[in-house]
């Protein structure tokens, strides 16, 4: 299974968050730490906020915020809102879908059952998991300060 672009940045940007959880956090710190173009992070930043993932605000000083605690947010519960819509096999697609051993193929019902072990076991893995106490993400993902 290979996840999509969206997804690992959806998660970047909500460990970014979570370690910055005292402050509102820029679209451009996130860009810069993360590697990831402005464009494409506006976008997942806005289907993070249409999730209920975060919070934003606009303006001057506006940013972008978790919109709950990184104790109630589930890695399977993002990675299935986000990853939602993409089929992992092309059997699994309602359009475009030319597989002709769809009514016999029982090699689609174990492909759907390894994908739900995979999201069960992202289900046991809370955003808080990934930030507590990881002091090597804390310092890559903390804004740098300059000495006066």
């Amino acid at each position: 299974m290979r996840l999509t672009k969206r997804t690992t940045i959806s998660m970047r940007v909500l460990m970014y968050c979570a370690v910055n959880r005292d402050r509102l956090v820029t679209k451009a710190e996130i860009a810069a730490t993360c590697k990831i173009s402005e464009n494409h992070l506006a976008q997942v930043i806005n289907k993070l906020g249409q999730l209920g993932f975060l919070t934003t605000q606009r303006g001057r000083n506006g940013g972008v915020t978790l919109a709950r605690p990184a104790t109630d947010i589930e890695v399977g519960e993002v990675f299935r809102a986000v990853e939602g819509s993409v089929p992992v096999a092309e059997c699994f697609s309602d359009e475009g879908n030319t597989c002709p051993l769809v009514e016999a193929c029982r090699l689609r019902g174990a492909i759907a059952e390894a994908v739900e072990a995979f999201y069960r076991t992202l289900d046991r893995i809370r955003l808080e998991d990934l930030v507590c106490r990881n002091g090597a993400l804390a310092e890559i993902m903390s804004p740098m300060t300059c000495a006066a």
